[in-house]
């Protein structure tokens, strides 16, 4: 009776967290990050047209799309078969100007909230559904001409989506966000807009957002099997990036169950490219993956990644990680399984932290005391590890580089604590003059 009624506490806990996670289409702007609070926000380095309130958000998706009563075009947390891509616009600040917005940007303790805003979502193109229709001939499956024609289709208005945002920043960079459980449309594409914003607006802003948030007591596993069914169309997307040339910089940022979508399909596709024999670094030009509170079975990490050598496919790796992760101490108790993102150095046996101390550009990243009542959001409520993503983002380097300065614990264990960057000595400099925009 013990273990059903802590189960049902936990899964009552965790019914409160997705309550709690889910939003609706107006909420506040987070915290400014440290480094920015009573310091420079980079605004010199933002080109002119960039110099808006508004945040025009590249967006992918196998959600459902719906019109509500109102007449508002909008995608929920039903699936999908086609992938869907168009432009969600985030308007940051209501009726205020961009100075405002930097004022804000720059102001720890703001005397008003800075409310984030949809103010449209547009489609522009979607693919045909998946299984696309093949036959076999000669004892190979071979797709139905029509369906791939019009597959290659949406790939070359999505790709010339891209090339034309690239273009008009003068950039090379993607910046694409991948959430995680229990996150709407909306939600998906706010989270990318203040990323975007505070890595001084660098590179086009991209949100794959697959169809998560269907809440409720059962809404996680639902989310899970979801998160399954949308690895193919990743995978699908992944690879229109990879035949994209002009995209030459990729950072991913991924968030709960997100990482697993994520590290799903890139598992798939680095054996995919080693078996016909490419390099998956350079076919997929990953910069940075950076996974926040992931969702992740910590032994099928070391068996289904690890021991695969996945972390060669990308620049450099990045975990934050907590045990006070409250939504991922449910996830552990209902799943049976020590969760990625609490793992702490001292649990670990030398056998695992010499197997992780050879990935040499993976580093895991302990925060100390996140910041909310679930404490599983802290990527980007907490204004501590949002000054340590911003300034991956904007001027990379290793954890105990100059711009970084993390705290060192053991091999590539580090330790980032509550004040980090709040001392006026940790404000940035400016981005490298030879970095691309």
């Amino acid at each position: 009776m013990t273990s059903i009624a802590h189960a049902g506490r936990a899964a009552a806990f965790l019914f409160a967290a997705l309550v709690i996670a889910g939003c609706s289409s107006v909420r506040p702007l987070v915290a400014t990050p440290n480094l920015f609070a009573g310091a420079r926000y980079p605004e010199s380095e933002i080109p002119p047209a960039l110099k808006t309130p508004f945040a025009d958000i590249l967006y992918v998706t196998d959600r459902r799309a719906f019109t509500d009563k109102d007449g508002r075009f909008n995608y929920d947390a039903r699936r999908s078969r086609s992938l869907a891509f168009g432009a969600a616009v985030v308007e940051i600040g209501r009726d205020n100007p961009w100075n405002f917005l930097v004022a804000a940007s720059e102001t720890a303790e703001r005397k008003k909230k800075i409310p984030l805003t949809m103010r449209s979502v547009a489609e522009s193109g979607r693919y045909p559904e998946t299984p696309l229709p093949f036959a076999i001939v000669a004892g190979r499956p071979e797709t139905a001409p029509e369906a791939l024609r019009l597959h290659d289709a949406a790939d070359a208005a999505l790709q010339g989506e891209i090339r034309r945002r690239l273009a008009a920043q003068g950039t090379d960079e993607l910046l694409i966000f991948v959430p995680g459980f229990n996150t709407p449309f909306d939600e998906a594409a706010f989270i990318a807009a203040e990323i975007w914003h505070f890595a001084g607006r660098r590179g086009v802003p991209v949100v794959y957002s697959w169809p998560s948030g269907s809440g409720g007591m059962f809404g996680y596993f639902t989310d899970r099997e979801s998160g399954e069914f949308t690895i193919y169309h990743l995978k699908d997307f992944i690879r229109l990036l990879s035949a994209t040339p002009e995209a030459r910089r990729i950072n991913i940022i991924t968030h709960s169950r997100g990482s697993d979508v994520v590290t799903s399909a890139m598992r798939e596709l680095v054996i995919e490219a080693r078996a016909a024999g490419r390099q998956p670094r350079e076919e997929f030009r990953i910069d940075n993956l950076i996974m926040a509170a992931p969702d992740l079975d910590f032994g099928i990490v070391e068996q289904r990644l690890i021991a695969e050598r996945f972390g060669a496919a990308f620049g450099r790796i990045t975990v934050y990680a907590t045990e006070k992760d409250g939504a991922l101490r449910i996830s552990q108790t209902l799943m049976k399984g020590e969760r990625f993102g609490r793992i702490r150095l001292e649990d670990l046996s030398e056998t695992d932290i010499e197997i992780f101390a050879a990935m040499r550009n993976v580093n895991f990243i302990n925060v100390e005391d996140p910041v909310g009542f679930v404490g599983h959001s802290y990527f980007r409520k907490d204004p501590a590890v949002l000054s340590d993503i911003v300034t991956l983002l904007r001027q990379g380097g290793a954890p105990d580089g100059p711009y970084r300065a993390l705290a060192p614990m053991k091999h590539n264990f580090w330790r980032l604590p509550k004040d980090y960057m709040s001392r006026p000595a940790a404000a940035p400099a400016p981005a490298p003059a030879s970095a691309p925009r």
